[in-house]
């Protein structure tokens, strides 16, 4: 038998080697760039790994404060400055030079304003100030002429600065403070593209929100909106919110939210458009919305109508021929016939006889008014019927003044080139440095549209002529030639190859 000359050593005790796991969540308060709190650090000896856990509760503050001058070190070389739950109450004293900072995250600490150092960061292009403690925004952030992302929500602001809108915001987030107001210098953020107003203690929007023409996401949830302006179905909206709020009406002319895919209203105390419209979705409110549009166009015309008629009515005669009396007995706006009854009228042996419909001028007034307004009614529906063809072609959005955005004759260009391609072999287009083009370029498109329409064969008859798109006041005519250019029959390939 072999005998141990010593004592064998004892046995290892079990260890466990299976790594944490990768979808452990960081603990509360913990910065996104530390490991979590039950991460295990591997240290390779001669008696085999030991493992040995190293959480945040065994950190003491010298390590804190190393890992505080270790971010303010990693931000002086990469730009991104990480602060976020520290529990910081002040700025952090640092040798390091932040000057070339472009992103700071100072979320999740007990800050009571924004650090005076933070605004001298000139390139500063995102700014995340969210769950601290700030009531007020210094005017010093104006230094901050880069900015364009702003987070300070879950905060204690009761107002928004207007020198806040100085700034070339394009995302700007202020939800879950005491806001009670917005001020009219929000229409003065050209850039803005997103904004959060939510959970706080809004009563009113200002009309000013219809010029930023850029915003595309509007969430104003949780507030106490009693109303929403017209102004905002200026706006190419995508998303808005507006649920849990007080709003019992939306505006009718919202149905000009065309790029509208997102729409929140609930938990409002709707009454136009009624709950068992809004349970159907967005296309039913849209629907319910054109609907109430043409009725308040109908009133609209109708008092316009019996306005107008009344400017016409002829004045009573009096004198030695007697008295002609005229009253209305009825306007309607459908038919807008004039019944009129007149008293007998003599002048000399001859006498008009009781119940003309004809006024002492000899035409009826009521017939003159419904025809000019059939003809603007008419008139309304080409232009309207040409603002589609030209968006559903060419996939553009054009604004609200069709005239003028066919002026310069560059619309119509492109919409030649995508009926037959290369029929108009040059196009002059504004640029960045010239965004207006001359008279003389504007003229040249012009031509150029009218020669390829020529050439592929639109008729004479409709062919509308140069001053009518340079002037901008033919647009019934250049609905009959865009119309009849779209109904040109498609060319073979031969034919294309020819032209």
């Amino acid at each position: 038998a072999t005998r141990y000359l010593t004592p064998p050593p004892p046995p290892l005790p079990a260890l466990s080697l299976s790594p944490p796991s990768i979808h452990s969540r960081p603990a509360h308060g913990q910065g996104a760039g530390e490991p979590p709190s039950a991460a295990l650090h591997v240290h390779f000896c001669t008696g085999g790994p030991q493992w040995e856990a190293v959480g945040p509760q065994l950190q003491h503050q010298p390590n804190t404060a190393r890992s505080l001058e270790r971010a303010l070190e990693d931000a002086a070389c990469s730009g991104t400055l990480n602060l976020s739950g520290r529990k910081l109450r002040e700025y952090p004293r640092s040798s390091h030079d932040l000057a070339d900072t472009t992103r700071a995250d100072l979320s999740k600490n007990r800050f009571s304003e924004i650090p005076p150092e933070v605004c001298l960061f000139a390139p500063l292009e995102t700014l995340n100030l969210y769950h601290n403690c700030i009531k007020g925004i210094p005017e010093a952030i104006i230094n901050l002429q880069m900015l364009t992302y702003l987070n300070i929500s879950r905060n204690l602001l009761t107002i928004l600065p207007k020198y806040l809108f100085d700034l070339p915001l394009k995302v700007l987030v202020v939800s879950n403070n005491k806001l009670q107001s917005i001020p009219e210098e929000i229409g003065k953020s050209r850039n803005l593209m997103q904004l959060d107003i939510s959970c706080n203690e809004i009563q009113a929007l200002p009309p000013q929100m219809g010029n930023l023409h850029t915003l595309r996401e509007l969430n104003v949830r949780r507030n106490c909106l009693h109303a929403l302006p017209e102004e905002l179905a200026l706006l190419p909206l995508v998303a808005f919110d507006f649920s849990c709020n007080e709003v019992t009406r939306i505006p009718p002319i919202f149905r000009k939210l065309r790029h509208l895919q997102l729409l929140a209203l609930d938990n409002n105390p709707l009454q136009s458009p009624p709950a068992q419209v809004c349970l159907k979705g967005k296309v039913h409110i849209f629907k319910y919305l054109t609907i109430q549009a043409c009725r308040m166009d109908k009133k609209t015309d109708g008092l316009e109508l019996s306005s107008l008629s009344k400017r016409c009515l002829p004045q009573p005669l009096t004198g030695r021929y007697g008295h002609l009396s005229l009253c209305i007995i009825h306007l309607s706006f459908n038919t807008a016939v004039w019944r009129a009854y007149a008293g007998p009228l003599c002048f000399g042996n001859s006498a008009f006889s009781r119940g003309t419909s004809q006024g002492p001028t000899g035409t009826d007034p009521g017939f003159t008014i419904r025809r000019k307004m059939e003809h603007m009614r008419e008139e309304m529906e080409q232009i309207q019927h040409l603002r589609q063809n030209l968006e559903s072609r060419l996939k553009v959005v054009l604004p609200e003044d069709v005239g003028t955005a066919l002026m310069d004759g560059v619309v119509l260009c492109h919409l030649a080139n995508h009926i037959r391609p290369r029929s108009v072999p040059s196009i002059h287009v504004p640029s960045p440095a010239v965004p207006k083009l001359s008279m003389a370029k504007c003229r040249k498109n012009v031509e150029s549209f009218l020669e390829a329409c020529k050439k592929l064969g639109v008729p004479q008859d409709k062919m509308c002529l140069p001053h009518h798109i340079l002037e901008a006041k033919g647009l019934v005519r250049i609905s009959m030639t865009v119309q009849a250019l779209l109904e040109l029959p498609a060319l073979r390939p031969t034919q294309l190859s020819a032209m």
